[in-house]
């Protein structure tokens, strides 16, 4: 089986209490750890869509990952903008992951039942306060998406393509040039993460749109605890 969470925002090595962002995150490690291990068997996969964990660099990161790590699941993860301990070419620290753990980057994943790529994204010129500095950043996170797309098309013959990304490929309910990128892939799912706001959330797009299945999975959102990927099958 194949579950999904996201914005796990760990920070063993440097306690950052994620309640100062409301009494909702109280315990929240504890919460998703313990609905973790009640759904998600050793068999299964755990597709993680960024913003692991708050540390600035591996070294601080590793005491998350080891984390995660011991939770049941082989688990795929992408980096999102908080995840500082990841660089963009993930292939310098995938040695250093943890054994269930598995980092991509503008690069795909077979996981048997379907084949997982992926990337970050960023905020796009429909976003509000998007400025001069994004632009290069978001040119970057379209080809970066393009290569995932096209690595995870070769592998997915016959079977669904996952696509993960952080930030949401909607702004104000209209397709992005993300969207536009997954939609012409023939991408079955994407999932992504990045909002934790009520508001943010009862306007993000989910279910089908132009046959893709969009899956909303911060954590908080999904009340702490993973859930089952969606829209692989029609």
């Amino acid at each position: 089986m194949i579950w999904t969470i996201s914005d796990l925002h760990l920070s063993f090595a440097r306690p950052k209490p994620m309640d100062i962002f409301g009494p909702g995150w109280k315990d929240h490690p504890e919460r998703i750890a313990r609905a973790w291990r009640e759904r998600v068997a050793a068999t299964d996969w755990v597709l993680i869509a960024g913003d692991i964990s708050w540390a600035m660099k591996l070294s601080d990161a590793l005491l998350d990952l080891q984390w995660i790590d011991a939770l049941p699941g082989t688990k795929v993860l992408i980096r999102g903008n908080h995840d500082y301990w990841c660089p963009r070419r993930v292939n310098s620290i995938r040695r250093h992951l943890p054994p269930s753990l598995r980092l991509i980057g503008a690069d795909a994943i077979d996981i048997g039942e379907a084949v997982v790529c992926g990337t970050r994204g960023w905020i796009t010129p429909e976003t509000p306060g998007f400025g001069e500095t994004d632009l290069p950043i978001y040119q970057r996170e379209l080809g970066l998406l393009e290569r995932a797309l096209t690595a995870g098309r070769s592998l997915a013959v016959g079977k669904p393509l996952i696509v993960m990304i952080h930030f949401p490929p909607f702004v104000n309910r209209q397709p992005t040039e993300f969207a536009r990128l997954i939609t012409a892939a023939g991408a079955a799912t994407c999932i992504y993460g990045h909002l934790h706001r009520r508001y943010d959330w009862d306007n993000a797009v989910q279910g089908r749109v132009e046959g893709v299945y969009y899956q909303l999975t911060a954590c908080d959102y999904l009340g702490f605890g993973p859930v089952a990927v969606r829209g692989l099958h029609g």
